[in-house]
């Protein structure tokens, strides 16, 4: 961006001392390069540099000015120091969540000092607006998908941020929170009080029906998948019901990314297929990416993709290379297995019906949005779904994925609740996830001692009742 600034103003200059030899033809271009600096952006694209918060602000709102038909740029909430988390949307229908679209995120710089994946979201932006029309590919992932890019979720920790592989003091938010540790976690009570960029992404993640997603962090090159952390009640540690689909993603990015040839960067941690469970690896308690799965319904896995947290810029476009498939083939994913709406008999949209796979059965159980929309991320295979509306009845259905799918969409299957099921049981519990609620903070705090906080009842226990 800085170096796009500079070409633009040599060649105002070279007009300029031109036009005063008397040429009209370069006054009348003189008028367009006096604005190039403006333009540049989302004309040239970004050099391969370190942008500071404004910089990366003035482009995505150049991004948007310029590709306003299939953009839409909007803050999800504010930082400690007042900072907006700008986040941008692409797709056919940027403005609005449309049924059978699935919304895809990808979030990068939580930890502020680590800074590539930062850079990484920034040349994808660009990368999927200059190629929408001519790129078959890039085409068809904005068309039938909603993707939403936050690239800084910590501007603060960045601008306090230097160059260092290890470690700045960047790492947490102004008021010192690491906020890899700072969401409500399932498993173990964390009461660290809840900062202002985790609520924001908390609020950001009721607001839409995210379906897949992934956050980059730098210290290692491997790609972690949930759980990140487990308790004694869960007998096989840190494994999800979803544990196929989850090595999938990550084999995704690694293979995609070459991290399943890629040395370990500390000479001890090596990661076979570039991958690991987050709780094998090390137990993260507040993970973002547990919460995404567990709270948000949202399958999310964390990118590990650079052994320096900080390296130098002169390495970026390196890194690019390296990340841009990984990047567009992850996305591809968010089409994986079935999705579809739950109607009644009179084919009105059923909110709130829990659709469940049999042996899959979430902590909180995965429910139909307001338009009655399911998205279920499944592998080809036969299953059995579990359809369960509050105060009815449970119905179950066979569902088979075949082995060839179509890249641009899940399979489609609408569901039907029979009006006959439908009765009244008023003793009945139905599955349910208890509300997270916290009151965020913007004043500089000491992080506080451990509180009890609420776990999620088992779905897999009260589906059993039908």
């Amino acid at each position: 961006f800085r170096d796009s600034e500079v070409v633009g103003y040599r060649v105002r200059d070279a007009l300029l001392d031109r036009a005063e030899a008397g040429s009209s033809q370069n006054m009348d271009r003189l008028c367009f390069f006096v604005t190039v600096p403006l333009l540049l952006p989302a004309v040239l694209g970004l050099d391969f540099s370190y942008h500071s918060t404004e910089a990366l602000e003035n482009f995505l709102k150049a991004v948007n000015a310029n590709y306003s038909s299939i953009t839409r740029l909007h803050s999800i909430g504010k930082t400690v120091q007042g900072r907006d988390l700008w986040v941008l949307i692409l797709g056919r229908f940027p403005a609005n969540h449309i049924v059978g679209i699935p919304e895809f995120k990808y979030v990068a710089n939580m930890h502020g000092d680590e800074v590539v994946g930062r850079e990484m979201l920034l040349h994808l932006i660009d990368y999927l607006v200059t190629r929408y029309e001519d790129d078959a590919v890039v085409g068809q992932i904005i068309n039938s998908t909603r993707i939403h890019i936050l690239p800084s979720m910590n501007p603060d920790g960045f601008e306090a941020s230097v160059p260092n592989c290890v470690f700045s003091n960047g790492r947490s938010n102004k008021n010192g929170y690491d906020l890899n540790r700072n969401f409500p976690d399932a498993f173990e009570a964390n009461s660290a009080k809840i900062q202002p960029e985790t609520q924001a992404v908390m609020d950001w993640m009721q607001s839409e029906s995210f379906v897949l997603s992934a956050n980059f962090h730098g210290g290692a090159m491997v790609a972690s998948y949930p759980y990140d952390n487990s308790n004694k009640a869960i007998s096989a540690k840190g494994v999800t019901p979803d544990q196929d689909v989850f090595i999938h993603l990550a084999k995704t990015y690694s293979f995609n990314a070459n991290m399943s040839r890629s040395d370990s960067c500390d000479g001890v941690n090596t990661f076979e297929d570039g991958i690991t469970n987050g709780f094998t690896w090390y137990p993260v308690q507040g993970g973002m990416q547990d919460y995404n799965y567990i709270w948000g319904q949202c399958f999310e896995i964390t990118l590990e993709i650079s052994c320096c947290k900080y390296p130098s810029a002169s390495q970026l476009q390196n890194f690019w290379a390296t990340n841009r498939p990984a990047l567009i083939e992850y996305m591809k994913q968010v089409h994986l297995g079935v999705k579809g709406q739950v109607f009644d008999t009179k084919k009105k949209p059923i909110a709130n019906a829990i659709v469940e796979v049999v042996g899959r059965s979430h902590i909180c159980p995965y429910r139909t949005n307001q338009n009655g929309e399911y998205y279920l991320l499944l592998l080809p295979g036969n299953y059995t779904l579990n359809v369960t509306v509050p105060g009815s009845k449970s119905i179950t259905l066979k569902l088979e994925l075949p082995t060839e799918r179509q890249l641009d969409s899940a399979l489609k299957y609408d569901i039907v609740y029979p009006g006959t099921l439908f009765r009244a049981m008023s003793t009945l519990q139905t599955p349910f996830c208890p509300k997270v609620s916290s009151k965020s903070s913007n004043k500089a705090t000491t992080p506080p001692l451990l509180t009890l906080f609420p776990l999620c009842l088992s779905a897999a226990l009260l589906l059993t009742i039908f």
